[in-house]
């Protein structure tokens, strides 16, 4: 099981985000354990400087904006 974590304070861009990965993880039969993290401070422990960030598996891959489907399928792959 991956590890995904959604950081952002909770916009809808964040909700999105979130929506996406869920839609992917299934769309790819990856089963993921999808956290929101919505704390300001450890948002920029991770080192997410723009929201909605993805990290997976403890790894940053996105930071800023809705993800690419395809790239955020990529992510859950590796």
């Amino acid at each position: 099981m991956k590890t995904v974590k959604v950081f952002g304070p909770g916009c809808k861009r964040c909700q999105t985000t979130e929506a996406m990965v869920k839609e992917a993880a299934a769309k790819l039969g990856i089963a993921v354990e999808v956290e929101k993290v919505t704390d300001a401070r450890s948002i920029a422990m991770a080192g997410v400087m723009s929201t909605p960030g993805i990290s997976v598996d403890g790894r940053l891959v996105h930071a800023g904006g809705l993800p690419d489907a395809g790239k955020l399928e990529g992510w859950l792959r590796a």
